[in-house]
This record gives structure tokens, sequence and C-alpha cells, in this order.
């Protein structure tokens, strides 16, 4: 063996054990192997983390973090060779990197043009190395897998530390200039100590020269052609900029209906789905994923029964299905309470009638204070004031309005069946997410101005749909057509790491900069559909969530099926709101309140009494918000965070842990994974699978922290594959009575891995 190659050895066992002794691993077999092989530092280090990857498991979880440390390595050398610098240095100059990589297209000229050198340099001094041991393996893989920049030839370039910097100078790179290094700094603090993660597209696009920020995009359909073709032109776009689509089809006339008083002709819903279905095949992600769009429709809607509800499942006519989609329905309290109607046997016998929309403008001539006609779909109960209920009825008792009747049972049953083939339909509890609105007074008490969800249901913003208003040529004879802008929802979302913010106690600090953060999102986007971002300025909406939240339970000692939990998941999630409310407040007195401020709960003081917020602080709180503003109109959301929570080395979202030990595998990799600070003291709090668990425990505790979420929550219910019906109606109907807004996926465990989008994982 050369002099070389035994100095290069020396330097990985070296390294090997410093990390043996810092995770009390034993690393005598490698090191035996490695040294009695004539290899040269890389191919030993290649053995090492092979052998350290193999070695993972739930009695020595710590390999991984060995593994993350070899691998962290050659990532050092890798990027220290294409940048040219000493790769024992691990970083090198931050102002050389951002000047190679925006003269080589990847970042965008704005970084140089908005900062000074100087201001780079004192940056780059922040910048810390020994964040990235904080890394699980998988974690730092995915990131650098996915999101760290690369040149063209996917050579590395940025390192981890690098572009939480870059995501912090990009967010920050307007703030007022006396300030802003100040900024930059904190938000640099929130990211490399893992105490937060950004959507996404913002992880993956900040300081790039394409894609943008947001994750989630929901549109209104209206029902016409021009609103069916302009709306798929529209998330085409939003799609191949790798942003999620929620799409509301509850607009649309149903089969059978007439078009221009020819009867009959309608096709339904069906063909027009089964054309987004061909988008989001056709317009790719970013090169990487087909388009992920979810479509949902009311379940009052005639073609509920008529094809929407078997669009995934396997049986039946291919040509009336769209495997590529997902489907959400809307289900009002009315439908639910329909399903507890049982006669003196205990058999179901609750009608519920389906019909057209377009059919029940035509015949009941309900209109808005400007003249227009409207469905079943325009309104929803309050709690003391039944306003769907009532048009409900009168349609019901209208005999020349053509509907199709059902027992809600059989309808309830065809949704489980499709839950449990295919795990959607989600659950779009409507009238409970508009009572719930802080923004419903642009729209009147009564009236729906929430339709839908989006993608992974936990955004509900008020909606409604584009129109073309006319359509001329002007004097250069080019064809104009005129558009009204609906509201176009976009969310902008961002997650607490919950378990290092909270027992490192930094929840106030952390998420004043992530509430600035994340409305920073809002001005620097630049989104390609016009109306989205209009509705994005306008609302200034932001989702503030949550992930690993199984994994704090572990490090505190409270099992998952407990009262505590619930009790736990009350508390916290009533600070985590009270935090960043007043964090958008504060930035309302620095920058101005969000333009429809005014009337909204916010003001009135009409949310805080609906939450029951009656402590001091809560008062004060409320006081500060009527005088000052919020700057945000809607501010928390829980997404479903699963990649990201990887790269944060905790659980995702608010579930519950897959098993104790498990593989996790994608398209480009399997791993093996365990329980994150697994040891014999956390084991007793994971040693239950997901789906072993009574989810009942899971609803109550989403219903506790849903009182604090004014926005959703994306929650999957977890259930055997062969688990009655009734007991998973009863699941649902426990959802619904417990006050939940929305439900995700039913997984069932003879379900295939559900291939999640990846935009809304914050």
């Amino acid at each position: 063996m050369s002099t070389t190659f035994q100095s290069d050895l020396e330097i990985v066992i070296a390294e090997l054990n410093n990390a043996s002794r810092k995770y009390q691993l034993d690393i005598s077999e490698i090191t035996k192997r490695i040294r009695a092989k004539n290899l040269s530092k890389s191919e030993a280090n290649q053995q090492a983390l092979f052998y350290a990857l193999n070695n993972i498991a739930m009695d020595q979880p710590d390999w991984t973090f060995l593994a993350a440390k070899l691998y962290l390595d050659e990532l050092y050398e890798e990027a220290g060779k294409n940048r040219n610098y000493d790769s024992h240095l691990k970083y090198g100059d931050l102002y050389k990197l951002i000047q190679t990589l925006t003269d080589k297209g990847i970042y965008s000229t704005d970084l140089l043009y908005s900062y000074q050198k100087e201001e780079i340099v004192e940056l780059a001094k922040e910048i810390d190395p020994t964040r990235d041991s904080l890394f699980t393996y998988i974690g730092l893989f995915l990131l650098a897998d996915r999101y760290v920049a690369r040149d063209h030839e996917r050579n590395v370039y940025e390192l981890p530390q690098e572009r939480f910097m870059i995501i912090a100078m990009t967010l920050m790179k307007n703030e007022e200039k006396s300030k802003r290094v100040g900024f930059v700094k904190e938000a640099y603090w929130a990211l490399s100590n893992l105490y937060m993660t950004v959507a996404t597209p913002t992880l993956s696009n900040a300081g790039k020269s394409f894609g943008q920020l947001s994750s989630c995009f929901i549109d209104t359909v209206d029902d016409s052609l021009d609103s069916i073709y302009l709306n798929n032109w529209d998330i085409a776009r939003l799609s191949k900029d790798g942003g999620g689509i929620g799409i509301y089809y509850g607009k649309v006339r149903a089969l059978g209906s007439d078009i221009k008083k020819f009867k009959g002709n309608s096709s339904g819903v069906v063909p027009w789905i089964r054309l987004i279905n061909d988008t989001a095949v056709s317009v790719d992600q970013l090169g990487q994923r087909q388009g992920a769009i979810a479509i949902y429709l009311d379940l009052f809607h005639k073609d509920i029964m008529n094809g929407f509800l078997d669009l995934k499942t396997n049986n039946g006519d291919e040509r009336r299905k769209a495997h590529d989609i997902f489907t959400g329905v809307t289900v009002p309290d009315l439908f639910m309470q329909r399903l507890e109607e049982v006669d003196e046997n205990g058999r179901s016998i609750g009608e519920w009638h389906t019909f057209c929309p377009h059919q029940v403008k035509q015949l009941m001539g309900w209109k808005d204070e400007n003249g227009n006609l409207l469905g079943l779909e325009d309104f929803y109960d309050e709690t003391d004031r039944k306003f769907f209920t009532k048009k409900y009825m009168e349609a019901v008792n209208n005999p020349l309005l053509p509907r199709k009747t059902y027992r809600a049972m059989d309808i309830m049953a065809r949704i489980m069946v499709a839950q449990l083939e295919t795990g959607t339909p989600y659950m779009f509890y409507r009238d409970e997410v508009n009572r719930q609105n802080p923004n419903k007074h642009l729209s009147g008490i009564g009236r729906t101005s929430i339709y839908c969800s989006n993608l992974c249901t936990e955004i509900t913003q008020n909606m409604s749909a584009t129109t073309i208003v006319k359509e001329f040529k002007d004097e250069d004879g080019n064809i104009v057509i005129v558009r009204k802008p609906g509201d176009f929802v976009v969310c902008n979302l961002s997650s607490i790491n919950l378990p290092k913010a909270v027992k490192q106690n930094v929840l106030e600090r952390l998420i004043r900069i992530q509430v600035r953060m994340l409305d920073n999102v809002v001005d620097l986007n630049t989104i390609s559909v016009g109306q989205a971002e209009m509705t994005n300025k306008k609302f200034r909406a932001v989702g503030l969530g949550t992930f690993g939240w199984h994994h704090l339970l572990a490090l505190e000692g409270i099992h998952w099926e407990s009262n505590k939990a619930v009790q736990y998941a009350d508390e916290l999630y009533e600070d985590i709101a009270y935090y960043t409310i007043r964090s958008s407040m504060e930035l309302a007195q620095e920058k101005g309140a969000y333009s429809k401020f005014e009337g909204s709960e916010w003001q009135t003081g009409e949310y805080f009494q609906r939450k029951q917020y009656q402590s001091s602080r809560w008062d004060e709180l409320k006081e500060n918000v009527a005088n000052n503003g919020i700057r945000n109109g809607w501010l928390m959301a829980v997404a479903p965070n699963s990649s990201t929570a990887k790269i944060g080395g905790s659980t995702d979202g608010i579930d519950p842990l897959y098993a104790v030990e498990y593989a996790e595998e994608k398209k480009n990799f399997k791993f093996k994974v365990t329980a994150p600070d697994l040891n014999h003291i956390t084991y007793n709090y994971y040693r239950r699978a997901r789906h072993e668990l009574d989810q009942v425990w899971g609803i109550r505790q989403n219903a506790a922290r849903q009182r604090h979420i004014d926005q959703a929550i994306s929650f999957n219910l977890y259930v055997r594959h062969d688990i009655k019906a009734k007991e998973l109606l009863n699941l649902h109907l426990e959802a619904w009575k417990q006050g939940l807004k929305t439900t995700y996926y039913v997984r069932s465990t003879s379900q295939e891995e559900i291939e999640e989008c990846e935009a809304c994982h914050s």
C-alpha cells in the first residue's frame, strides 16, 4: 500500500474513531476490512458508508449519524473539487459560489444585485459547518439529492449550510437595508438548527433562476366551456412550475343536463376531469414527477354517483376513469345527519337527493344582491341558522326539479369502498370550514366563501371563479380576451420542527422570524397565473404548520392513546397560535395590514370570541389586532411534511410513526430508518405501529389542535384492510362530530405506498 493511500486511510479511520466515540458504535469490523484492502480514501469512505447503512437498527440507531458524516465528507470533497478549494476546509468562499452559480445561470442575478460584497462576506462568517452534524443520513441524502444547487450536469456546488443561507438571503433581500443582515442571520439560525423547514418549492428554488416559491393553488371552475378550458391552461402553467393543484368542480353541470335548452346533451364532469388527468400526466413538475391535482365535488351534485366516486377504482368502464388525479368530496352537515337516521331495527333510512347545479339555478331562481343566479353550493349552515339546509329542502320540495335519490348510507358506502382501495376521496366538511372562516365578511353570513381545499387538505381560503367579460380586436388586429379575476388561492407554507423548537424553548423567537419569512414569500414570488398572484397579494395568506408530533410525545413521555396527548395538543397549539397571530400583528404595525382586514373577524374580535380565548394575554392581543391590523388574512395550516420532516430528522406532520424500524423507499433509494431519538425510554412511546393505534385518539388530538388553527390540517386515518364498514363509518362520524374541517387519506394496510404531492411538504 502506498504512503498516500496509507495516510488517506488513516484519515478515514480517524474520522470513524471520532464518530464511534461520539455515538458509542463498534467500528472494529469495518476498520479491519478497509485496512486489509488497497483502497483509496474515496473507496474506504464508500465501504464504511455502506457498512454504516446496513447496521442501522433498533438497537443501534445512531449508525445513521455516522453514515451522514461519511456522506458529508463526500459532499465536501466534491464541492471542493468543483469549486477549486481545499475540501478539508469543508466550506469555501460564499461570495465566489454566488458569482459562479450566477454566471452559470443557476442562481438568479438578484442576489448579487441586492447584496453588497461586504454584506455577503459578513453573512459567510455566520455559516456553521458543525450544524451539518444534526442531519440523519436520510435527511442529508434528501437535501443533497433534491435541493442543494448543482450545475446543469448535476455536479455539487452548494452545500447544506449554504442552501440555508441562500434561502435566508433570498427571503430577506427586500427588507430595510439597515436591518436586513440581522434578519438574514436570524432566518439562517432558524433553518440551520433545523428548528423549522420551508416549503419544498422554497427549499428547492429560493435564490435560483427558475421555479416559484409557493406550494399549492386552488381554483374554482365555472359552468362554461371558457372556464373549463382556461382553468386547464392555468393549472398546466402552475403544474409546470411545481405547484400542487386543487380544483372545485361543483358548479359544472351534470350528466344529461341541457345545453342551450337542448335536453340531455351534457356529458357531465367526468370527461372534463379526464382531460385534467391528461394534463397532470403531460405537464410534469420541473421534469421530476407528473403533476399533482385534486378534484373536489359536492355530495349533492348529481354526478357524485355517476362516475365521480369510481374515477380511481379498478372496476368499471376504463373510459370513465382518471387514475392520476386525486378526488375529494365536500360534505354538508345535513348529509352526516342523514347517515344517523335509522328505523326501529337500526337500519339506515336517511334519504339523500342529488341535483344538477345548472338545473338548480334555472328552476330555483335564487339570486345574490347583483342578480347573479345561485346554487346549493353557494350556501352553508351556520350553527344557529341553517342556510344550506333551508335551500336544500326548497330544492327537494320543488316537483319540477330533477334529482336522483339514494340512501345516504349507499353513497357513504361507495365513498368508503373507494377509500379502502385508493385512499381517496378526501373529506371536506364544508359547513365547519365556512363557519370558522375569519374572512367570511366578504361574502356574507350563510354564503359560501370556501368551496373546497387543496391537494393536501390543509388550505381553506376564499375562492371564486375567473370569468371572461369580453373579447375584442385592438387597433393592431390582435384578439384580446379580458378576464375578470376570481380568488385563485395560493398557499405559502413553512413548518416548525416541534421536538427541536419545543425542547430548546425557542418557539417565541422562532415564530417571529418564521412569519416574516412567510410574509416575504408573498411579495417575492412570481406566479405565472395572474389572478393567483393578485389573490396572493390581496390576502397575503400564509400557512405556518408543524411536524414531529409523535417524536415530541415520545420525548415528553406521553402515550399516543391518552387524554394527556389530547390536552398537550390543546395547550401547545394555543401557544403556537398566540405567537403566530402576535407576529403577524407586529408585521402589520411595521408594514400594514392585508387589504381586506376591515370587517374581518380579526378586526371585530369575533375570531377570538369563537375560539373562547379569554386570558389576559389574548384580551391584549385581540385589542392590538383590532387597533393595528394583521398582516396575513390566514395564518396557520398543518401540511403533511413527509420529505421535509425527514430532512429535519423527525416524524411526519402530526402522524404517528409508521413503525419503530422500517424501510423508507422512493424511486431512487431504499434506506433503513428507525424512530428518531430512539432509546430504551422512548421505545415505549413508539412501539405500537400507526395501523395498530386506536384512530379515535388521533381524531381527538386533531380536534384539540384544530381549535387553534385558522385553516385546516392534513390528517390521515390509518386502518387495517379488513376493517368493518361500521368501524370506518364511526371514524368518519367521530371526525365530523369533533369539528374536524378535513380528513386526508384513508390509508389501509392493503394499499401500496400512496404517491403524495411533495409541494405541500414544508
